[in-house]
């Protein structure tokens, strides 16, 4: 379909395959983040960064076979939201939507934050603003012309990344080689030799310190889940879209793990001997690695990558809102809205716009505590809704292998993003459930006093 009629609205198209997708998540990923969060995860996991990685991985993973399962029933584009809407209850996904919103709406500002952080420090003489406000217009026009823009616009970006990485992996290496780290000669009371398994695990290793790395760390993984919400818009959905979903986070966790490793061995000890700020320490790595051209590059580089970043997590909140406005828990005439020139929810991508202006307000560090909790929030809901949908309410459990895809994989899954949930920190929590307490209130409104179910869209059932 390539036009509508008068009386027909406009729907979002199948333009997307396997590859745009994979490109359009590993934007959002933005891989080069590694450098960024090296020192913090270093300190968290007591220099463990790679096993943290791991340990982080292996959540993502249980979690995007859930998200597969989910999507093969469900293939529509408000992800965890319809999810646990059409499995458990309306109002439980009412509440998973409400909450995710803290993820993928704050996203596109903790990228504006992060570019205008890297040009204010280039053009120190250059108000904020011009910023904030210039990076904003250009996020919204880009999503504005279709995902499928949006996949080749982020192309070139990623693999740059990933060339950038590569680069940079093989320096490490080749000092390493050379029988150097950060603290000097390699001798054998240094505590990583080069292909040790140390870095993953040693006599210091303790499972808690691992996990609040990984907390922290599936920040770096946020994006995955958000591709679930390019169902429509994606061709052969139900087999295409799982695939992408694993394997962007399978192709990011690989690049991370690899990566830490190396930087691991060449930084060993406490990584506040070696950087100014362990919460910033992509400047100094650049610098300690490649020299101060080396850094310079890449720093105007990395002002590109979180743009790409920020343009992907753009297109998948609009999304979301898309699936909230279209069942009508919030206003279907605005949020329901799809363009008939581009097929793209236009009002959603120019509000998230005006949302993201208010990263010249906000502050790093409480943006991106609310987004674990929305993330964290959604992970959770997905693993519980395969259980209740397959499980429970279909009664896929006569065999061993839909016990073990309904209920052991989901599980797994649940009990590993508990574990991150034990280990959230407590602004996050706190400001979440405030959030939340907010959302009761609103589905109160709507539902009359909870006398009725939030309303749903029903295309699907």
């Amino acid at each position: 379909m390539t036009h509508t009629s008068g009386t027909q609205p406009a729907k979002l198209q199948k333009t997307l395959g396997l590859w745009h997708i994979i490109i359009i998540g590993l934007a959002y990923i933005q891989p080069m983040t590694l450098f960024d969060t090296f020192g913090l995860v270093s300190d968290k996991s007591q220099f463990h960064v790679p096993t943290s990685y791991i340990v982080a991985l292996v959540a993502i993973l249980l979690t995007s076979l859930s998200y597969g399962h989910m999507i093969r029933r469900y293939p529509s584009s408000g992800s965890a939201y319809t999810y646990a809407q059409k499995s458990i209850h309306p109002n439980v996904g009412f509440m998973v939507g409400w909450s995710s919103w803290l993820d993928y709406l704050l996203s596109p500002m903790v990228n504006i934050i992060l570019a205008v952080i890297y040009l204010e420090a280039l053009f120190p003489q250059v108000n904020h603003w011009v910023w904030v406000i210039g990076l904003t217009l250009f996020m919204t026009l880009i999503n504005l012309r279709g995902a499928k823009f949006v996949a080749n616009f982020n192309s070139l970006i990623v693999f740059v990344q990933i060339a950038v990485i590569g680069v940079f992996t093989y320096m490490v290496y080749d000092i390493l080689n050379q029988g150097q780290n950060a603290d000097g000669l390699i001798t054998a009371d240094t505590r990583y030799q080069l292909w040790s398994l140390e870095p993953f695990w040693n006599e210091m290793t303790q499972m808690g310190a691992l996990i609040t790395g990984a907390t922290v760390l599936c920040f770096s993984f946020t994006g995955f889940d958000s591709l679930s919400s390019l169902a429509e818009e994606t061709k052969d959905t139900e087999k295409t879209l799982p695939r992408a979903i694993f394997l962007t986070a399978l192709l990011a966790g690989i690049i991370f793990i690899v990566s830490a490793y190396f930087m691991q061995i060449y930084f060993p000890n406490n990584p506040r001997d070696y950087f100014s700020d362990i919460e910033a320490t992509q400047p100094d790595i650049l610098f300690m690695i490649g020299g101060a051209m080396f850094k310079t590059v890449v720093l105007y580089f990395a002002i590109i990558t979180v743009m790409a970043s920020g343009i992907s997590a753009h297109a998948g909140v609009s999304r979301l809102m898309y699936a909230m406005g279209r069942d009508g828990v919030i206003n279907k005439k605005i949020f329901g809205h799809i363009s008939p020139k581009n097929f793209t929810p236009s009002y959603n991508i120019l509000i998230v716009g005006v949302v993201a202006l208010s990263a010249g307000f906000m502050g790093l560090e409480r943006v991106v505590s609310l987004i674990s909790f929305g993330a964290l929030t959604a992970f959770t809901f997905v693993n519980l809704s395969v259980i209740s949908r397959y499980a429970l309410r279909d009664g896929r459990t006569k065999n061993f292998k839909d016990i073990c895809n309904f209920v052991i994989v989901p599980l797994l899954g649940f009990v590993s993003i508990f574990a991150l949930w034990l280990e959230i920190e407590a602004d996050a929590l706190k400001y979440g459930l405030w959030w939340a307490m907010l959302g009761i209130l609103y589905l109160g409104y709507k539902t009359k006093g909870f006398r009725y179910p939030a309303p749903q869209h029903n295309e699907h059932e």
